[in-house]
């Protein structure tokens, strides 16, 4: 079938949560992965637009719409005003904010204090959303985690396939130095591992080449 001048969402960087007017709650994600498959599969001929959250380095790139966001609220807003449209796939690379603050302390916290405790909630899962919006969708779901081995992979990728529905599943680890990747299909098969960023991307816009 190919993905030349298919539409492709995707989704990269982190999300911030509120704690006050000022102060946020975020991840270290950087967005490279997401840069990367964005960058790759805009060269396969596909048609990318990409939801960017706050990196300290942008991509720019004038054949890839690109729409900014900052927090976790705009992130799924954004993800839901998309979904309306005809896209192929969403490669949902995001790292999002698992939990929020219960209630946001209005105005600005004064750091005067000498303890501060705040009281967390779980977000909504966006991913599990997103079949719920668009049953049709070829959906590639993203596990971020410590650290990785095939059986790891293959573990934590059973969990996401069963909360979001994904037809694959990236499980990565955080190291910038010792990079591990691999690709997980629905009957739980490692189908590609990769040891670099750049390869991964390389390697899931190849089998995105292959979906029939």
């Amino acid at each position: 079938m190919g993905i030349k001048n298919k539409k492709i969402l995707i989704t990269c960087g982190p999300t911030w949560v509120p704690i006050d007017d000022t102060r946020v709650i975020s991840n270290k994600s950087t967005g490279e992965l997401g840069q990367r498959i964005a960058l790759q599969l805009k060269k396969a001929g596909s048609r990318v637009t990409l939801l960017e959250g706050p990196v300290q380095q942008p991509l720019k790139d004038k054949k890839i719409k690109i729409r900014k966001f900052c927090y976790y609220k705009e992130l799924l807003t954004l993800i839901q005003s998309e979904l309306k449209k005809n896209y192929y796939a969403v490669i949902h690379a995001a790292a999002v904010s698992d939990y929020q603050l219960k209630k946001i302390f209005s105005g600005k916290l004064n750091s005067n204090r000498k303890q501060l405790q705040l009281k967390l909630v779980p977000t909504q899962k966006i991913i599990t959303k997103i079949k719920k919006l668009n049953p049709k969708i070829f959906l590639v779901g993203f596990k971020l985690e410590s650290r990785v081995s095939e059986m790891l992979a293959k573990r934590f990728a059973h969990d996401l396939f069963k909360k979001s529905k994904s037809d694959l599943v990236v499980v990565n680890n955080l190291s910038k130095t010792k990079y591990s990747g691999y690709i997980v299909n629905k009957s739980m098969e490692i189908v590609r591992h990769r040891t670099t960023r750049e390869g991964l991307s390389k390697a899931l816009t190849q089998i995105l080449k292959d979906v029939q």
